[in-house]
């Protein structure tokens, strides 16, 4: 493996070893670890190639046949194909795949259909939102009048009835669904008739389970939602970024609050990712791994809630677990540096109706994609759930060693993909 990448990286080498060695020591970390962060994935070695390609030297500003600068011909036919594999895979009537991330796609949406200091209605970040939802740290908190629906204390999911209730009350402009550790199915008709109802646009924002909707494991929000925003780099397995499907009604004012509202010249190595990556999310083998995440999540959970660890919600639909650790007697950052120091990645997560900070939580958040991506199976779902089992409920002074050797035997017997 770590020839290979000084195949990959042999000029960085002799430029910059500084950054050369960085970069090594992270594909070090990553082949010797288990990342179980639910908001991260492995690209394709083709995807990554498409990343680092020449495309990233040139400037394309404006929209394929549209552009302000000359030279742009190939750069008009990868983003054409970025775009038509959108279509393809969730449908949809216009798709802008420039925005450089979810949060650039989202704001994008909220500077086409809103007029500062409109209503929005969106999830509460501490009951498994994301922060540009209308968290009060982010733009979309300070330029809109933001009212927050949460999950019902006992069930710990959302209760349609209470946010029709809060809808009917509040009258926003534009309620937003979609979530960042919100393990159950989200329902997009049940939004998309409380937003009918109140006169509100609707946006959903299906940046973590876009890979599953794709596969046809989580239900579609195209065709319901007014705007559907995602990230490419989690479920679908792309590069870092961001896209937008609309209607053709919303199509134009969605284009230009990207660029020129939000955005100058488009990252088209960026996109040109992006194209690969929807082209391999168009496969039957694409479409077989994402059912393998969703079964591989509901094993681990299984294996967790066996092992008398708390489940927010009880289990999973999706690729994602929330785990309340305060219930074992630790904080989420405890817990995330006791599995860090057996060779375990995850994030500590804020859970709902949440007594702790946000930088200290009351939860992990685990997921499944990376770990299925490296091909790990229902069997080793098992390992680690003993292994986190008990790991969570160890005592203060416990030895991580023979846990670590565990991951360690785990990680060798599956390579990354890809390197």
């Amino acid at each position: 493996m770590i020839r290979t990448i000084d195949d990959q990286l042999d000029d960085l080498q002799h430029t910059d070893a500084k950054v050369y060695e960085a970069i090594l020591g992270e594909a070090r970390r990553q082949a010797g670890h288990l990342e179980m962060i639910a908001s991260e994935n492995w690209t394709s070695a083709a995807v990554r190639q498409a990343v680092g390609s020449i495309m990233t030297d040139k400037y394309a500003e404006g929209y394929p046949g549209k552009r302000y600068y000359g030279g742009c011909e190939y750069m008009d036919v990868v983003e054409a194909l970025a775009k038509e594999r959108v279509a393809m895979l969730f449908g949809g009537e216009h798709v802008n795949v420039q925005p450089h991330s979810g949060a650039s796609a989202n704001t994008a949406v909220y500077f086409a259909a809103l007029k500062i200091g409109d209503r929005v209605l969106g999830m509460d970040l501490t009951h498994g939102g994301h922060l540009t939802h209308g968290s009060a740290v982010n733009l979309s908190g300070q330029f809109y009048r933001v009212s927050h629906y949460g999950v019902d204390r006992e069930t710990e999911q959302l209760d349609m009835e209470v946010v029709r209730r809060q809808a009917r009350e509040f009258q926003p402009a534009l309620i937003v669904a979609g979530a960042s550790a919100y393990p159950r199915t989200l329902d997009f008709s049940a939004f998309r008739d409380i937003a009918r109802e109140v006169g509100a646009l609707l946006m959903v924002d299906m940046a973590h389970i876009a890979g599953l909707v794709a596969a046809g494991l989580h239900p579609n929000p195209v065709g319901l939602a007014d705007f559907v925003t995602s990230t490419t780099h989690k479920t679908l397995r792309g590069p870092r970024g961001g896209f937008v499907i609309t209607t053709a009604e919303w199509g134009p004012k969605i284009d230009k609050s990207v660029f020129p509202g939000l955005q100058g010249g488009p990252l088209m190595n960026i996109i040109a990712g992006k194209a690969v990556a929807f082209g391999e999310a168009l496969t039957p083998q694409f479409r077989a791994y994402q059912a393998k995440v969703v079964a591989n999540a509901k094993r681990l959970g299984e294996g967790l809630r066996d092992r008398g660890l708390r489940l927010v919600s009880g289990g999973t639909d999706t690729h994602l677990l929330l785990i309340d650790v305060k219930a074992s007697g630790l904080t989420g950052k405890t817990a995330q540096d006791r599995l860090a120091s057996i060779g375990i990645t995850s994030n500590k997560n804020t859970i709902p109706f949440e007594t702790e900070k946000p930088t200290v939580a009351s939860g992990i958040r685990l997921g499944t994609p990376q770990l299925t991506t490296r091909g790990l199976g229902l069997g080793e779902m098992d390992e680690l759930a003993d292994i986190i089992a008990d790991v969570v409920s160890a005592p203060v002074d416990f030895d991580p060693l023979p846990y670590l050797r565990r991951v360690k035997a785990v990680a060798e017997a599956f390579p990354l993909p890809g390197i």
